[in-house]
């Protein structure tokens, strides 16, 4: 049995300005946060022996991290589309936030944005457009049903609203 997989799908090059900024803003910082980490580095190197230095294991493995995110923001911010604007805003497209009402009569708002712009703050209710629910979405107009494979179950949605705002 191998243990080979294959990599992952790429997300989409697309992301809003306000993600885009805020990229930019984190390669900016990591940069700053690098120098300092660097001479704290070598100041913990300078101490000695380093196969028992806490200090400098734990600046290694720091700056291991920074680097590669840094590498990863170096790639991928060139390559970013930034969708400023969309024509037709009667149907769902990138950035648009969506108001679905659920099987349950349940009502959930989603902004649809790029992988990039996706982080562990569930509150925010945004999508990855590469999502299951996003895909189904787009095109769609107000009152238009959304019908999706989740989990195993039938799932089904009707587009409430569709607004394009920051």
């Amino acid at each position: 049995m191998s243990r080979h997989q294959p990599p992952p799908q790429a997300s989409s090059p697309y992301i809003t300005a306000a993600g885009f900024a805020a990229l930019q803003q984190e390669a900016k910082r990591l940069w700053k946060k690098r120098a300092e980490v660097t001479s704290i580095l070598s100041a913990a190197a300078a101490e000695g022996d380093r196969s028992e230095n806490a200090e400098y294991i734990y600046r290694k493995k720091q700056l291991r991290e920074m680097d590669r995110r840094i590498r990863y923001l170096q790639t991928r911010l060139p390559i970013l589309n930034v969708v400023r604007k969309v024509g037709n805003t009667e149907q769902v497209f990138f950035s648009a936030w969506v108001t679905l009402a659920r099987e349950d009569g349940v009502e959930v708002e989603y902004r649809i944005v790029g992988g990039d712009e996706i982080d562990s703050d569930a509150s925010k209710g945004y999508i990855s457009v590469d999502s299951p629910l996003a895909r189904g979405m787009l095109k769609k107009k107000v009152h238009d049903q959304v019908a999706l494979q989740l989990g195993g179950k039938a799932r089904r949605f009707c587009i409430k609203k569709i607004r394009y705002a920051d």
